[in-house]
């Protein structure tokens, strides 16, 4: 058991808001921070990490102050979800190298990991997800990655190291990742011969426009991912000015919708929120933008505490069906209206209305035939 006072720095709770105080409904009033002393985190679940380290990318070089500008919109929310305890443990301490803030991002994250918590961290630059992985490659778990960006981070010929990490978490070895989908890339940033790739590995790639076209269908995604990392490059400008590459991308409403299903997840341990730069915000909208992706993340937890197991199924509307002459079952959650569906194996998998809407029309789910071909 690492002393993770070794790798943190606390929070001054006073700078972020000039010392004018907060009311009792606001989110500062109602979590634990660590300011003096790290706190107790034995019935906490959701733990807030801020990040640090920039040198992965140019764009961001010399900034720090990333994480604290979100805390200091986050901390004025409201606070209503009491049934959720959360603990904000300040910032990750920059290494000397890169790769020792990675390190020390891996040790954080895995003593977290361990002790079962859920895991936000917030700042930094996107090649972080690295030390976010690596977390889980050091307790030999194996994940289902999901990455929210406008561009897929497989530029091997690049030196920046937030354009081609991903080529060290999908090829490096011992490779524990189970399996890999990225939400909302723009086509023009992406050479199709990576998507040809990405193909071929079985993974799943979702164009912006099929994102905003059918945003629910990204919901069974997220239920399924373990390791969450969002790049706000996904989101256009109009809706986060720190984004100044991008004038189209996800509305500021769809990023709160994929948080908050990625908070409805049973399975995800860690989210990551990158790329944010003060400098080039405007009014600060961006940091807003973020504090209240995550609120709604903490809400989506606060809503899957209404789901029962599978298993448990006087909770679930139960459909028959067949499709190309395969015989399948499909669940409806009476809770959440969340759905699965059965695989050959007989183990259900998450999926979407639209599924059992294809199946019933005799048309084999897109989703079911990804998996069985990964399988």
């Amino acid at each position: 058991m690492h002393d993770l006072t070794d790798f943190l720095e606390p929070v001054s709770v006073a700078e972020l808001n000039n010392d004018e105080g907060y009311t009792d409904g606001q989110f500062a009033k109602h979590i634990l921070i660590y300011e003096n002393d790290l706190p107790e985190l034995d019935d906490v679940e959701i733990v807030l990490i801020g990040l640090l380290e920039t040198r992965g990318d140019s764009f961001l070089q010399g900034l720090n102050n990333a994480a604290d500008t979100i805390r200091k919109h986050l901390y004025r929310l409201n606070y209503w979800h009491t049934d959720i305890k959360i603990a904000d443990l300040g910032n990750v301490k920059t290494g000397l190298t890169l790769a020792d803030s990675y390190a020390s991002l891996r040790t954080v994250l895995g003593e977290l990991l361990k002790k079962n918590k859920i895991v936000v961290l917030l700042g930094g630059s996107h090649d972080l997800t690295l030390g976010q992985y690596q977390a889980y490659r050091q307790l030999n778990k194996q994940v289902e990655v999901t990455c929210v960006d406008s561009m897929i981070d497989l530029r091997g010929e690049s030196p920046v190291r937030s354009e081609n990490f991903l080529m060290e978490i999908l090829t490096g070895e011992p490779n524990l990742v189970k399996h890999y989908n990225h939400i909302a890339f723009q086509s023009y940033f992406v050479h199709p011969r990576m998507l040809e790739t990405m193909d071929k590995l079985r993974f799943d790639c979702y164009r912006v426009g099929k994102v905003t076209e059918d945003i629910e269908s990204m919901e069974p995604i997220l239920r399924d991912t373990d390791l969450l990392t969002f790049d706000i490059s996904a989101i256009k400008f109009s809706d986060a000015p720190a984004n100044k590459n991008c004038p189209n991308g996800l509305t500021g409403i769809e990023a709160c919708m994929l948080t908050r299903y990625a908070g409805m997840s049973p399975r995800l341990s860690s989210m990551g929120i990158y790329g944010y730069n003060p400098d080039q915000d405007t009014n600060e909208l961006t940091a807003r933008q973020i504090s209240q992706m995550l609120w709604y993340f903490i809400d989506g937890k606060s809503r899957s505490k209404q789901e029962t197991q599978i298993e448990d199924r006087n909770n679930f509307n139960e459909y028959h069906t067949a499709f190309a002459e395969i015989d399948t079952v499909f669940l409806q959650s009476k809770r959440t209206d969340r759905w699965w569906m059965q695989m050959p194996d007989q183990q259900y998998i998450a999926c979407s209305y639209n599924d059992y809407i294809k199946a019933s029309n005799n048309e084999i789910p897109e989703r079911w035939l990804r998996v069985q071909e990964r399988n």
